[in-house]
Parts: structure tokens; sequence; C-alpha cells
């Protein structure tokens, strides 16, 4: 454990901020896991709305940092892959 004040401030700032991310991740994948009902089910109106706040979200948690820029894009394009594959069927 750290025995200096701004080392013990710092283990408690970073506490936090991994909650932070934690809940942010935990909202993506709901998000996430939403849009993928909506295509299984074949409704495709819901599954564009869900698409489209699935990706803000992404590009949101990318510029905070949460996760990676490329993480956020190849999630948001293979998204995209699927509504525009379940459309054409």
């Amino acid at each position: 454990m750290a025995n200096i004040k701004s080392a013990k401030k710092r283990v408690k700032v970073i506490a936090n901020k991994t909650a932070a991310n934690r809940r942010v991740k935990g909202h993506l994948k709901a998000i996430v896991k939403n849009f993928e009902k909506a295509i299984a089910e074949g409704d495709l109106n819901t599954a564009a709305e869900k698409l489209a706040l699935a990706e803000k979200k992404l590009k949101q948690a990318a510029a905070k940092g949460v996760i990676h820029k490329n993480a956020a894009s190849r999630k948001v394009s293979r998204m995209a892959k699927r509504f525009n594959k379940a459309q054409a069927e």
C-alpha cells in the first residue's frame, strides 16, 4: 500500500475511474446486445435505431478513452455489416 499522500490519492482516483469505465463498458455491452436481439427477431426498424445509438455511444466511449478508437470503429463496422446483410434478406 502507498505511504505518500499523493500516491494514496492516486489509488482512490484510479479506483473511481476504473468503476466509471466498467459502468460504461457494461452499458455498451447492453446496447450491442439489444441490437443483436433486434436483428435476431428480424425487427429492422428497431435494429436501425439500436445501431445508431450503439454507434453514438461507442464513439463517445472511444473519445473518452474508455475503449480504443479502432475497437469502436471495428464494432460499428461489424454491426453495420450485420444490419445490411439482414436488410438484404
